[in-house]
Order: C-alpha cells, then structure tokens, then sequence
C-alpha cells in the first residue's frame, strides 16, 4: 500500500467521522443561541416594569419608542429561539436574531464597549458569529427544514 493510499483512506474515514458529527455541531450551535435569547426574554417578561425603565433610560434602541422596543424585544427573545432551536425557518430566523443581536450591540454600546462590558461584548460576538455559521451552512440534518426538505424535495 502506497502512503497516498493510506492518506487518502485515512482522510476518508475522518471525513466520515465529522459527517457523523456534523448535524450534532449544527444543533448544539442552534440549542446555546436559542438559551441564550430565551433567557433574555424570561428575564424581560420577569419584570416587566425593570425591562420598561431600561429600555426607557438605558438602551438606545434606534427608530422605536421604549416600549415598542420593549415588547419587540420580549418578543423577539421568545419567540424566535424556538424557531431556531427546532430549525424551522432556520435561516432567515438566525439572520433575523444575528441583526437583533447587532442592533443590542448598538443600542447598549455605551455599556458593552466601555471598560466593564468586554465579557458581554465577547457574548454578543460569539452568539452573532453562531447565527452566522447557521444562516450561512443551514440548520444541518437534525432540524425541520431538513425533514421538510426530504418529505416535500429541496430547491
């Protein structure tokens, strides 16, 4: 046996064992985004009259009223990681949360780019840098798109 023989078959079998692992990486990525943004919304519905003054007096939210942002936001927190956690509408959902996420960025950079706010900037960029990976690569084989995309045929 050649030793380009013996690289390519072990190259073939570590390809077979990320393909195992793959739609696994897919879901754990989708799963830690989607705790994160739904926990966020628990705390904003928690107490609802905190998440009224922060909005009020602390986030700059561009374009929106406080409590238009408010409940945009509780929303948004809520409902769409469910979405993302089940992969359904996994692609648009993960861009629309990746945008979500930059506009907290924004609207809260007083806090996150001042001198205490590294670890949750560091949070932010993880989380939007997940989203990415998913709008970018999909949802993987562990997800409803990909159930859907089998029962009814892919584009």
């Amino acid at each position: 046996m050649s030793v380009l023989h013996l690289i390519a078959k072990t190259c073939e079998k570590g390809s077979n064992v990320t393909a195992l692992l793959s739609p696994l990486l897919d879901f754990g990525l989708r799963f830690w985004v989607a705790y994160a943004f739904f926990l966020s919304g628990l705390s904003k519905i928690q107490s609802w009259s905190t998440t009224l003054m922060l909005f009020e007096y602390e986030y700059a939210v561009p374009l929106l009223s406080p409590v238009t942002a408010a409940w945009t936001g509780a929303a948004t927190d809520l409902i769409l990681p469910i979405f993302l956690l089940l992969g359904f509408l996994a692609r648009p959902v993960a861009l629309a949360l990746f945008i979500f996420n930059a506009i907290a960025v924004y609207s809260y950079g007083s806090f996150l780019f001042g001198e205490d706010g590294g670890a949750g900037l560091q949070q932010h960029i993880l989380w939007g840098t997940m989203l990415l990976v998913t709008f970018i690569h999909g949802p993987g084989k562990l997800s409803l798109d990909a159930l859907v995309a089998k029962r009814y045929g892919s584009a």
